[in-house]
């Protein structure tokens, strides 16, 4: 049994690794229970488990783990995953022990699933102990699980048939659907473009915080190319945005602009496969864009004291980015000032032969459900 342990801070991207985990995880035949402390983005992301369908997983309310009678009707914890520093409530802690210690057991292997980054830290620090010193868990250790980016770090999430899903995808004809799709919301409000071949236009996927460079993106739109806008922080930037860049007001969009729904996580992977360049933020979407293999830009999290500068530029050099994408990610972040770099067809063509290399190397490497196993069978408990 496996406890995957989340503290929602955006409903995606922490939600979204515990939840691609978990999967994962009962896929190989192990059972999950996944503590959320707020559970509400499932219903769209997950329908399958918000909806009790999902084989293996079972979701919790993280304030259950702190009730003494759910906690005696719990089946013994194999592994426990705190996932991104969040600490697991001490009551779960102190039944854990109890638990332990009256079947004569080793404690759980207690991982640390850390936050994604390509800094050169992170090889120094994945798989290293970290011993309790206080608490009912006293003389317990845990350990760190970092995801990275080389063969010396935790790896990436990778379904073992995402190659082959991604094969048999029907580009075409998804890029079709994202333009006409009838439940499309924004349909209503935004004034209808000449219709064109689809295959000769640039589907763009839009997934930010808000961006400094948006503006500036905006007012350099190309005619032929659609933007396609998530829901959320994403669409009140663009709506923002498009009153200054646009004259628009209100909650328009600006013509060449769509909105679109909340998805699943499979959908929202079609989305980054069907478009040619994709805009995502974050940790969850960062990693299914470079497995998408399309041309990217990263929103990096703001950090107060801009911790993430040296984080993007850690991962611009692993990536082996060429200047323009540098240089557009330094100004999309604000780090650097404008105006952004065109987006021509050569810039694209550029970033994508990129992407697709950084995704060969990635692929030699073990993924990081591979290892987390190996990490767990390692651990006291194995």
């Amino acid at each position: 049994m496996w406890d995957v342990f989340c503290r929602v801070i955006d409903n995606h991207g922490d939600l979204g690794v515990c939840l691609r985990l978990s999967r994962q995880l009962a896929s190989k035949g192990l059972a999950v229970r996944l503590w959320v402390d707020d559970a509400g983005a499932l219903a769209w992301m997950a329908p399958d488990l918000a909806a009790g369908l999902l084989p293996g997983v079972q979701c919790h309310d993280w304030s259950q783990a702190t009730e003494p009678a759910v906690l005696a009707g719990l089946r013994p914890s194999d592994v426990w995953i705190e996932a991104f520093g969040c600490e697991l409530p001490e009551a779960f802690i102190a039944h854990g022990v109890s638990s332990a210690r009256s079947r004569g057991q080793p404690q759980p292997a207690w991982i640390n699933l850390e936050y994604l980054s390509a800094e050169p830290w992170v090889e120094r620090s994945h798989g290293l102990p970290s011993p309790v010193m206080s608490g009912p868990a006293r003389g317990w250790v845990k350990r760190f699980f970092y995801p990275g980016f080389t063969g010396r770090t935790g790896g990436l999430l990778r379904e073992h048939d995402l190659m082959a899903q991604q094969a048999d995808f029907d580009r075409a004809a998804h890029r079709h659907h994202l333009l006409l799709n009838p439940h499309d919301h924004s349909a209503a409000s935004s004034p209808k473009r000449p219709k064109t071949d689809h295959a000769l236009q640039r589907l763009i996927s839009l997934f930010c915080y808000e961006p400094v460079g948006l503006p500036d993106l905006l007012r350099a739109w190309q005619p032929d190319d659609w933007l396609l806008v998530t829901p959320g922080r994403a669409l009140a930037a663009v709506q923002a945005a498009s009153q200054a860049s646009c004259g628009l007001s209100g909650h328009e969009l600006p013509s060449f602009a769509r909105g679109l729904p909340h998805t699943d996580q499979a959908g929202f992977d079609r989305l980054l496969w069907a478009c040619d360049l994709n805009f995502v933020r974050g940790e969850d979407s960062l990693v299914r864009a470079l497995w998408a293999g399309q041309p990217l830009v990263w929103h990096i999290y703001p950090q107060h004291d801009h911790a993430h500068h040296a984080k993007l530029e850690a991962f611009l050099d692993w990536l082996d980015a060429p200047a323009s994408l540098r240089l557009f990610s330094r100004v999309w972040n604000g780090i650097a000032p404008g105006p952004l770099p065109a987006l021509s067809p050569t810039t694209l063509s550029d970033w994508a032969d990129c992407v697709r290399a950084a995704r060969q190397r990635l692929l030699a490497q073990r993924d990081l459900l591979e290892q987390l196993l190996d990490m767990a069978q390692a651990s006291p408990a194995g």
